[in-house]
């Protein structure tokens, strides 16, 4: 028979695994059988834990107070109780009394596994406090003492949280690594621990910039808790979905902070039952209702969210009243509250963004747009510095999500204005952000290298087992999160002046950067001497032409019977004139037969600029930004070598590149099986011209395994990041991986961006797809251009001049 000790313990296991049921047996057994009044308050603090968990808070904390009061209690377990009491006082939301319980029972601990347990769970109370740093020297202590004294699940529960704390202290890289590190140890305890990891990182996958998978898995973890009828968790699930929504779903955020309000109603904690109410309030804000009881409400929150030693939210709250008064109209009102609003440097981010997004806003409502545009500089300077910190290009641009209401406000502004410089600047600052990030290179990582080819031998499989594609899912999920634990440069390059680009364009180029609101199209035109905003139009105008573009590209590139060819034809090249005088036509004073380099918004990337009207002939590069432009055009091109690949199953592959490898002396050619992704890689290090001809995919969801196929499977965009160098000029005659995906209303990513910022100066491929004949024909025009000297703008100008333009379109565009 067990002894009342061997119970304990085993409860406390369970306890930590999260297998409530079987802890309370164990541990109720456990007091039932315990004669030592020592082991009775033990046992006595686990239970007060477990029904807090179970939604008995005010019953748990008298539980510890009685416990405390009972006599024979040693010195230690007066501390463990102090630190329990500490934990339900925290679960409760009141975080003063918390530390003060903790400030008594950890001066009293001397055990390494319990002072390491109560560190751990101080720095819990820290990061309900929103103080990433204090919180992650208590969680650094806590696994140096747990791991010392041979706890491996309670330092794994620890170093999960220090995750989490770097997540506060906006190192996304440091929390996914510490997370991702102790998934193996924690995953395997229990459905409800599985459910409080998930959570917590689906947090930082938010943070990211992936709202919709974060918001699934927390909707998974909630319905777990539910489950478990966990009242509290599945509340602070809710909670947490509230937050992450009201910026992108306020509708789903309002449902979500109500029904967590509900909850915390039901287990009686009012401190979380305001938290809950004030993402409410901060929901109806955000959906634009205006009220007189929402002021009051928002000043009634914040008192009481400054009262929990919360600042961040209470900033927040008083955000919104500033924004209830200005839209009330009441605009002095609104400058009185926010000028007593402080926000410190030390605040998260997203505070601080949002405060320069209000600020901005009011600025704009009294017309003080210059005092806008100052506020928004600031906001967007500071997710530039975040922004740099990562290497990967993913998450660069996933993350310009939380400056998009910034760079939207910017470009609106700017227009206003009517200025060439302003919408210049703000032309740069709000646009293809991560184009400013100073690349570091992080070649030769030998896992991800596995990970990618393991993923070509199950994209050869015809048709895979359920096990495979879950394999498939769980590696590119792996490839890509190893991609965002690089760390980046830290760096990132101010716009170039108008001045510097119309030096470097000189007499024979213009740059067009068009902007688009949710209103007008403007464009921006600057010659070497002028620069002049023109207003192009509605935006309803431009939508209707560009809606259903890609599909028309591709039909008309399609073999189809004369008939129905020439009447598909037909009406693209009317849409395309139509685009024409909608775009450039209004330009043409100004642009004359000058060279073209374009800035687009990003709803403009289905747009075929080569083949408009207006530019036939004409050299036209589609750059990122004017100022990436600059650089890349600073230093003279590499075309002295070049190397082409012909992927299977394209019929006119080999003859193409054969053919356009005739310009090149000493050209590389992989044909057939000699075509793989580990010869691809070593001849794209090599040569300062890759040509590639293959079937392409674009993947939206993730467009770095975009890709085109090779004899041994598909080379994606995530292999970009395993080479040394890559060429100066990439053409890539593959039908989809010039598309790209719009993330964060400005930022394009795809297969084109990643050789962009890998270092490529210029990229040649089409958004959509084109003729087998017409690119042949194009491509191998163009190599002999190249191959003589010119540039790859001018050398697809001159190629493109030698089409039918009766036939099939060749939307092929130099990007860079």
């Amino acid at each position: 028979m067990r002894s009342a000790q061997e119970l304990y313990q085993e409860g406390l296991a369970a306890l930590v695994g999260r297998r409530l049921p079987a802890a309370r047996r164990l541990l109720e057994r456990a007091r039932t059988s315990a004669s030592e009044p020592d082991l009775v308050a033990r046992v006595d603090a686990s239970l007060a834990f477990l029904n807090a968990e179970t939604g008995d808070l005010l019953g748990a904390l008298a539980q510890c107070d009685r416990a405390l009061r009972s006599r024979g209690v040693t010195f230690e377990t007066s501390g463990v109780l102090h630190s329990q009491r500490a934990l339900i006082l925290m679960r409760l939301g009141d975080t003063t009394a918390a530390l003060e319980a903790y400030a008594i029972g950890i001066a009293m601990l001397t055990d390494e596994v319990e002072l390491g347990k109560a560190l751990a769970n101080r720095g819990g109370v820290f990061l309900a406090r929103g103080d990433g740093q204090r919180a992650a020297a208590d969680f650094e202590e806590s696994v140096r003492l747990l791991r010392a004294a041979g706890s491996p699940v309670e330092a794994a529960m620890a170093e999960h949280n220090l995750g989490y704390a770097d997540l506060l202290r906006g190192d996304l890289v440091s929390a996914l690594t510490h997370m991702d590190q102790v998934r193996p140890t924690l995953l395997p305890l229990s459905p409800i621990g599985v459910a409080i990891c998930n959570q917590d990182r689906a947090e930082v996958l938010m943070a990211a910039g992936l709202t919709r998978r974060g918001v699934t898995a927390l909707d998974e973890s909630a319905r777990t808790f539910g489950a478990h009828r966990l009242a509290q968790r599945r509340g602070e699930a809710e909670l947490t979905i509230a937050r992450a929504s009201l910026g992108v779903d306020p509708e789903r955020a309002l449902a979500a902070a109500r029904a967590a309000r509900s909850r915390f109603d039901r287990v009686r904690t009012p401190a979380l039952r305001v938290r809950a109410e004030a993402l409410v309030l901060g929901a109806e804000v955000r959906l634009g209702r205006t009220r007189p009881s929402l002021l009051a409400r928002a000043d009634d929150l914040a008192e009481d969210l400054a009262r929990q030693k919360l600042p961040w939210w209470a900033i927040d709250i008083r955000l919104d009243a500033a924004l209830i008064a200005a839209r009330r109209g009441d605009l002095a009102q609104a400058r009185d509250r926010l000028a007593a609003i402080r926000v410190p440097a030390r605040a998260p981010l997203p505070v601080r963004l949002r405060e320069r997004d209000v600020r901005a806003a009011l600025a704009e409502r009294t017309g003080r747009r210059t005092d806008a545009l100052a506020h928004l500089r600031r906001g967007l300077a500071e997710l530039h510095e975040w922004q740099s910190s990562f290497g990967s290009l993913d998450l660069q641009t996933m993350v310009t999500g939380h400056g998009r209401r910034l760079a939207v406000r910017g470009l609106r502004v700017a227009v206003a204005t009517g200025r060439p410089g302003v919408l210049y600047e703000w032309s740069e600052r709000a646009r293809m952000l991560a184009s400013r990030v100073q690349p570091v290179r992080f070649s030769g990582d030998a896992q991800a290298q596995a990970d990618l080819q393991q993923l070509r031998r199950l994209a050869s499989i015809e048709q895979l087992s359920p096990a495979g594609v879950s394999q498939q899912a769980e590696l590119r999920q792996r490839v890509r999160e190893r991609a965002w634990q690089h760390r980046g440069s830290g760096e990132y390059d101010d716009p170039a002046t108008l001045a510097e680009v119309q030096r470097h364009l000189g007499p024979g180029r213009a740059l067009v950067a068009h902007v688009v609101t949710s209103r007008d199209v403007a464009a921006l035109v600057v010659t070497a001497t002028s620069a002049r905003v023109v207003v192009l139009g509605r935006r309803e105008s431009l939508d209707s032409l560009t809606g259903g573009l890609l599909p028309d590209l591709d039909m008309a590139a399609a073999e189809l019977p004369a008939m129905f060819a020439e009447a598909i034809r037909s009406e693209l090249r009317h849409r395309l004139r139509r685009l024409d005088d909608l775009l450039l036509s209004p330009l043409a004073a100004e642009l004359g037969d000058r060279e073209l380099v374009l800035t687009p918004s990003g709803v403009l990337s289905t747009v075929p600029w080569s083949i408009l009207p207006g530019n036939q002939g004409r050299a036209v590069t589609v750059a990122q930004s004017a100022t990436s432009w600059l650089t890349r055009t600073s230093s003279p091109l590499r075309s002295a070598s070049a190397g082409f690949v012909a992927g299977p199953r394209v019929a006119q592959a080999r003859a193409e590149t054969s053919a356009a490898a005739a310009a090149w002396p000493r050209a590389v050619v992989l044909h057939g099986a000699d075509a793989t992704a580990d010869a691809v890689s070593r001849l794209a290090g090599t040569v300062e011209v890759l040509h590639v001809s293959a079937h392409g995919r674009h993947s939206s969801q993730n467009p770095l395994f975009s890709g085109f196929e090779l004899a041994d499977g598909p080379w994606f965009g995530y292999d970009i990041d395993q080479l040394e160098s890559v060429p100066d000029v990439v053409l890539l005659s593959a039908c989809e991986v010039g598309r790209s995906t719009l993330r964060g209303g400005e930022e394009l990513i795809g297969m084109t961006a990643a050789w962009l910022h890998a270092g490529s100066r210029c990229v040649i491929a089409s958004a959509a797809a084109i003729n087998d004949a017409v690119a042949r024909d194009v491509l191998v025009a163009v190599h002999r251009e190249l191959s003589a000297g010119h540039a790859p703008a001018a050398a697809l100008a001159r190629a493109l001049g030698e089409v039918d333009q009766a036939g099939p379109p060749a939307p092929l565009i130099a990007f860079g």
